[in-house]
């Protein structure tokens, strides 16, 4: 596995094989034999790439890094944040759709999990961390269930725009995606609904385990002929009050 290993410890720490040829003392050119396994390490060679990376020989040797080596994101706020990257240490974008959802709930912090939710690839993505959440129920109208939102992580609290969408995940076992008006002096967060038959509600800060901030969305339908049908359902949905009330009166 070293040829693999070596190649992702470098791209993991943002070294060239430059600055590790540097490092170990000797060329560039013999980290590009490694890489392109043309040449093999002396045990030297080993105890010094090992010790540079912090890693014992025997997984640099023997495992698959890449995949053992799940990043872990800590802050004071939430739990800790799983992810896994792909072949060129870019972060994957990992899909939670409504099947997984439950799942994700129980265990969005094991990474053994995380590795096997399916894979999502988003072009000219800013950096950062993303997830993709499928759409469901239809209290975030005229954003309709089944589409996908594509969030990037939120490290603390202060990062919550006033009026932003987000998906939050709390610690009791829900998965919503709501309009976010937070409340910090108060210690807690206004979700609102699009969709104004659904009332605000309130989430202490306490309660929240992760939250991601809406990106980019993917649609499998014409946005356009969907809020048609949205405000011709509201239109005829108005009119059978109308003829409601009317029947009332006249009896």
């Amino acid at each position: 596995m070293l040829v693999e290993n070596l190649k992702y410890l470098r791209k993991k720490n943002q070294v060239s094989q430059q600055m590790l040829a540097d490092a170990i003392g000797m060329s560039r050119s013999s980290i590009g034999d490694y890489e392109q396994g043309r040449a093999e390490p002396d045990i030297s060679t080993l105890i010094a790439i090992s010790k540079y990376f912090d890693v014992l020989i025997d997984d640099l040797l023997k495992k698959d890094l890449k995949k053992e080596d799940y990043e872990i994101l800590r802050n004071k706020d939430f739990r800790v944040l799983a992810i896994t990257v792909d072949n060129d240490n870019r972060e994957n974008i990992e899909l939670v759709d409504t099947k997984a959802e439950a799942g994700y709930i129980e265990s969005f912090n094991d990474p053994e999990y995380i590795r096997d939710l399916p894979k999502l690839y988003f072009p000219n993505i800013p950096e950062g961390t993303y997830r993709a959440f499928e759409i469901r129920g239809d209290s975030m109208l005229p954003m309709e269930p089944g589409n996908v939102v594509i969030c990037s992580y939120v490290e603390n609290f202060e990062e919550i725009k006033d009026g932003k969408t987000y998906v939050i995940v709390s610690k009791s076992g829900t998965l919503v995606y709501k309009r976010v008006r937070p409340v910090l002096e108060e210690n807690r967060l206004l979700l609102i609904s699009d969709n104004d038959i659904y009332p605000p509600f309130t989430m202490l800060l306490e309660e929240v385990a992760e939250i991601w901030e809406f990106h980019a969305h993917i649609s499998h339908s014409d946005p356009k002929e969907y809020l048609e049908q949205i405000i011709d359902d509201k239109i005829d949905d108005i009119q059978n009050k109308v003829k409601t009330i009317y029947k009332k009166i006249l009896n």
